[in-house]
């Protein structure tokens, strides 16, 4: 009895084939839990898509795809000089978001990251000036960006790139290779048309991955079902049960990630107002669970254990029975499942 991710995985693959037709040159990114699937699969995946470079989120992460993927690997996260010596095969390409890091980096494989508006980590425009002689003593495989997601003053991410291309090339840095994240199809195309002599590679996770949601999905095994009348106490703390119904015990926990929640940006008056009616609730020990029964999505009945959960089903639903599976509305970058099923 387990917390089982379903994989469609002829759909699955056919989106990852989309993606890749969409951004020519696709790097694609595996980092974190491996977007819920997990380094190794996503590894396989990426070798199956032909890909000469897997992007990881640090060192650590590329010490272990190392053994998975035979292509070259770019960390994410910027190198800091004074960071813990991670042993990496010359395969391995860094990124640098500082001219100091360069420097530090001598005889390495590089990418440079600008600063974008992200405001996050990368080189400023007075830096480039100091870049000629720190990019002699290193490898250098190209300069890269990461946009924002969501563009609320109406500017244009086209432009942003656009800018830097500018920038770099007014400081007469090499432009043959551009590292971009977040950017549409069509955008890509306008920046290749106007820079041919640069190759641009887009970053992709989330949309490759888990860019077709019903491709997936989640679903954890019934393991008992316990009869409760009004007024029962039950469970670690002795509550008592509201009405009639039944206590269901069901595979996935917080070692699964079941109750942790990553935060949410909210949009809106009803996305927020239902966020604070949801806290309210939880204020009273009412929070309602990722796992759905009888076309509803159900409450927990007691905060979630570290392999499972206890929901509580009322009497007018269907009565669950053990080796039923409930579907679960889980977010991939922060579950692990037990077993994976491909069909």
């Amino acid at each position: 009895m387990a917390l089982t991710l379903y994989v469609d995985t002829a759909r699955w693959r056919a989106h990852h084939k989309h993606v890749q037709e969409q951004f020519p040159g696709l790097v694609p990114v595996c980092k974190g839990n491996g977007y819920g699937f997990g380094h190794e699969r996503l590894s396989e995946e990426a070798t199956r898509l032909g890909s000469d470079l897997l992007a990881v989120g640090t060192t650590y992460e590329a010490a272990r795809i190392k053994d998975f993927f035979g292509g070259d690997l770019l960390v994410l996260t910027p190198y800091r000089r004074g960071e813990e010596p991670v042993p990496l095969p010359d395969r391995v390409i860094r990124s640098v978001s500082s001219v100091d890091g360069v420097y530090g980096l001598v005889g390495a494989r590089v990418v440079i990251e600008v600063m974008s508006s992200m405001k996050r980590h990368g080189v400023s425009e007075h830096d480039l000036p100091q870049l000629h002689q720190a990019i002699e003593n290193v490898r250098l495989e190209g300069f890269a960006i990461h946009l924002p997601l969501d563009r609320t003053d109406g500017s244009d991410a086209v432009e942003e790139v656009i800018g830097w291309m500018d920038r770099l090339r007014a400081a007469r840095l090499p432009l043959h290779t551009m590292f971009v994240s977040h950017l549409k199809a069509e955008e890509l195309i306008r920046l290749q048309q106007q820079f041919p002599q640069t190759r641009f590679r887009a970053r992709i996770g989330t949309r490759l991955w888990l860019g077709d949601h019903d491709a997936t999905e989640y679903r954890g095994a019934v393991l008992d079902v316990t009869r409760v009348a009004k007024g029962d106490r039950f469970g670690y703390r002795q509550q008592k049960a509201a009405s009639d119904g039944y206590l269901v015990v069901v595979a996935g926990g917080t070692s699964h990630g079941v109750g942790l929640e990553a935060p949410k940006a909210l949009h809106g008056v009803m996305p927020r107002a239902k966020g604070v009616a949801r806290a309210g609730l939880a204020t009273v020990n009412r929070n309602l669970s990722p796992f759905v029964w009888g076309g509803k999505q159900r409450w927990f009945a007691e905060p979630p254990h570290m392999q499972v959960s206890i929901l509580f089903v009322p009497s007018d639903a269907p009565e669950p029975h053990v080796g039923d599976e409930l579907v679960a509305h889980l977010r991939h970058t922060t579950t692990q499942f037990d077993r994976i099923v491909d069909r």
